[in-house]
């Protein structure tokens, strides 16, 4: 329930009390009156932690809570899900990057979810699903960096900029004696329109 609560110094009448200044009535553009609430309007942004991915072609794959545990972001290890790093923003945020990872393959399971990346182009849109809710975002770039690089020098992680979605998976050359990829696939989307 809202209710208007008179300021500091008025009577019950809403006027100012004996002695108290007369409120300023400009205010600077930009800026909300003191003492007013208003209603959300409809286009209010929807913020929501993501369950569905959909890519490019249609392809979905459950989406998955991730945390990271000493230092590393932890993906499912089923290898057609993929994990949202609990650490970074939700779909719809006005900040922050989105910050979704999974496999590119597995010994076990053989080809991942994400081995569809490897051929992610610029213009392509991708779609995050959450309860009723969806966010389209158009990819900008397709990168890959260093494993080592991938925190301190991708800016993938970055919670301080424009809102977007960054999907990582590994690629280039396997390394048998260190038991995975030289690099990871950073794929970048910006954001189109609200969430709803």
């Amino acid at each position: 329930m809202n209710e208007a609560v008179p300021s500091a110094g008025a009577n019950d009448g809403g006027t100012p009390a004996a002695g108290q200044p007369e409120p300023s009535s400009s205010v600077l553009p930009g800026e909300v009156p003191p003492g007013r609430v208003g209603t959300p309007a409809a286009s209010q942004r929807v913020r929501f932690v993501p369950t569905e991915l959909v890519l490019p072609g249609g392809a979905r794959a459950d989406v998955l809570p991730a945390a990271t545990v000493g230092g590393q972001l932890v993906v499912p290890e089923h290898v057609r899900r993929v994990g949202w790093w609990d650490g970074g923003a939700q779909a719809g945020d006005p900040f922050g990057s989105v910050v979704i990872a999974g496999h590119v393959d597995s010994a076990k399971e053989g080809v991942g979810f994400f081995a569809r990346l490897l051929k992610a182009k610029p213009g392509e849109v991708v779609v995050l699903r959450g309860g009723d809710h969806s966010a389209s975002y158009r990819v900008d770039s397709v990168t890959s960096v260093l494993k080592g690089a991938l925190a301190t020098e991708s800016g993938a992680f970055d919670q301080t900029g424009d809102h977007r979605l960054v999907l990582i998976t590994c690629t280039g050359a396997y390394d048998r004696a260190r038991g995975g990829y030289e690099k990871n696939l950073v794929v970048s989307a910006t954001p189109l329109g609200l969430a709803k």
